[in-house]
């Protein structure tokens, strides 16, 4: 009897120790950026930008190629943790290369770029795209986590960021500015640290620049969250049109734009439901640029069935542009959700 008892209180104290070692781990190898830091560039291309000339920007939150229409996401209510398999995913980062090729946009603004994670077979998707685009890039990761330990099976390794390709050449090196993260220990050791890629292009004639900012705030908190990362944005895009410079902030707000709420209805609050976005947050002259004709992005919580009454729709992925800018066209191009979970967003503007 005292045997089985020594053997009872030792495997208890292994299955006490595994969790322990595991949080141990993930707190000793937590990823902590600074608050500023250089961000991965490679300029592909010499061309400029000339005021008063069209400027081509895209806007896709890519699903990191595993979260096409045939999926759902257990976060969303949904159970799948990981994409199907290595061919799915190559499959859907073709499409999505071939769709930016097509549209030929002077700057493409991604978001969910895996760069050696587990649920994606330890691709380059930044690689993937570059080589298939002919692009040169700047990259800031955003999610570097040794293992994932949830759901089960866990989601593993994960390497992930936002990416900004064009075709023009950067005045300098790109920027990686850290957002506020609402996430305590021990949470915060195998999540999400947002932040914002700064990409900055010259313009023709002059010592002004075009600064590109991209986003992806923050999704699964309480709300506080995106508003603190909402608050800092507006101040970095401030301090920039202060500079005298043209600034366009785009990406996947993860809360949706005025009135789209009138046009797609939350079907279950029970499920997840974004804020909203504040335009009286803007400082005068700032505007949106959105379409609420055609939904952004889908809930996960399914397989996408656009006929269903289970399918939620969002408006989530727009942009903020300054005063000394002007709005021809924004148009969200209706995919189907074939190839991620988001629709592009195209953007025309002018630099006046």
């Amino acid at each position: 009897m005292k045997r089985m008892f020594k053997i009872s209180g030792i495997i208890l104290l292994i299955i006490l120790l595994i969790p322990a070692m595991l949080l141990a781990c993930l707190s000793v190898t937590e990823y902590r950026p600074e608050l500023q830091e250089t961000a991965e560039t490679k300029t592909q291309g010499k061309d400029r930008l000339t005021l008063k000339e069209p400027v081509r920007i895209l806007s896709w939150n890519t699903g990191y190629g595993g979260l096409d229409k045939s999926t759902d996401f257990f976060m969303d209510g949904g159970k799948m943790v990981n994409p199907k398999d290595k061919e799915t995913v190559k499959k859907n980062l073709s499409a999505i290369s071939e769709f930016i090729k097509a549209g030929d946009y002077d700057i493409s603004l991604l978001q969910e770029v895996d760069r050696n994670s587990s649920r994606t077979d330890n691709m380059d998707e930044l690689a993937s795209y570059t080589e298939q685009t002919n692009l040169g890039y700047s990259y800031a990761p955003n999610y570097r986590c040794s293992f994932v330990p949830y759901p089960f099976p866990p989601i593993g390794k994960v390497e992930s960021g936002i990416a900004t390709l064009s075709n023009l050449a950067l005045s300098d090196k790109a920027t990686r500015l850290s957002l506020p993260c609402p996430f305590k220990w021990p949470i915060r050791t195998a999540n999400l640290k947002r932040c914002l890629l700064i990409s900055r292009y010259p313009i023709k004639g002059t010592d002004k620049k075009l600064v590109a900012v991209n986003l992806h705030l923050e999704a699964y908190d309480n709300g506080g969250g995106k508003k603190a990362q909402t608050a800092a944005l507006m101040n970095i895009l401030q301090e920039e049109y202060e500079k005298g410079n043209y600034v366009v902030a785009g990406g996947d707000f993860n809360q949706t734009f005025p009135n789209s709420l009138d046009i797609f209805p939350i079907n279950n609050p029970k499920l997840w439901t974004p804020g909203i976005v504040d335009e009286d947050a803007l400082s005068e002259g700032w505007k949106l640029a959105y379409d609420t004709s055609v939904p952004s992005c889908r809930l996960l919580n399914q397989p996408y069935d656009p006929d269903s009454h289970d399918t939620q729709h969002y408006v989530i992925d727009g942009f903020i542009i300054s005063p000394n800018i002007k709005i021809d066209t924004v148009e969200t191009v209706d995919l189907g959700f074939a190839n991620s979970d988001h629709n592009p967003v195209c953007l025309q503007i002018m630099l006046e």
